[in-house]
């Protein structure tokens, strides 16, 4: 059996150990432009294998009981996530597909802004690694109506607290979950600081 709780603590202490930055002063800029004392950089984590193999396991277990047809979000902070939970989940026998929101058309061919097994009508989670201001989940969430998908909940590897994101999202979908909050984060921070 697996053991969730212990999961979640091994993957907050590798996004502790290779994602998370502080400063005690804000430092670290963010893509809306402003500074922060904190700074997650979850491709470090999205991208390693114990990484996917928890986070497949963690968002998997968060989504196995909504009706869904795939998982994705805007590439490229979705895209490690959405892999993991549809590997996992072919795994665990409840196959999942895995999407991918581009940030603009394609230029040729269909000029599809979402790619990946998906059709209009499916329902569809959609996930991110890190919420501020929500932007780029809402732009996901955007682009899956824009094609006619039916999205269900959202989940998050990192929410970052700030800047209204968690609550931007929630105006849009019935459910939002993140594995990992800032002050879990950081309480783990201050817990292993001397």
């Amino acid at each position: 059996m697996v053991d969730y709780l212990m999961m979640k603590e091994r993957l907050k202490q590798l996004v502790l150990e290779y994602a998370f930055q502080y400063s005690d002063v804000p430092a670290f800029k963010l893509v809306h432009g402003g500074l922060s004392q904190f700074y997650f950089n979850c491709k470090r984590v999205t991208l390693d294998p114990e990484g996917q193999y928890l986070i497949g396991n963690l968002v998997f277990a968060a989504i196995r009981d909504v009706p869904a047809n795939a998982i994705g979000g805007l590439t490229l902070g979705a895209d490690p996530i959405a892999n993991a939970v549809a590997y996992t989940s072919h795994l665990q026998g409840k196959p999942i597909q895995a999407f991918v929101v581009r940030k603009k058309p394609k230029d040729h061919g269909t000029a599809n802004l979402i790619e990946g097994r998906v059709a209009p009508g499916d329902r569809v989670v959609v996930v991110d690694d890190v919420i501020t201001t929500g932007g780029s989940t809402l732009q996901a969430i955007a682009a899956c109506r824009q094609s006619s998908l039916v999205v269900v909940k959202v989940v998050v590897l990192v929410d970052r607290q700030e800047m209204q994101g968690r609550e931007r999202i929630l105006q849009e979908v019935p459910t939002l979950e993140a594995l990992l909050t800032r002050d879990e984060v950081m309480a783990a921070y201050r817990h292993r600081s001397p």
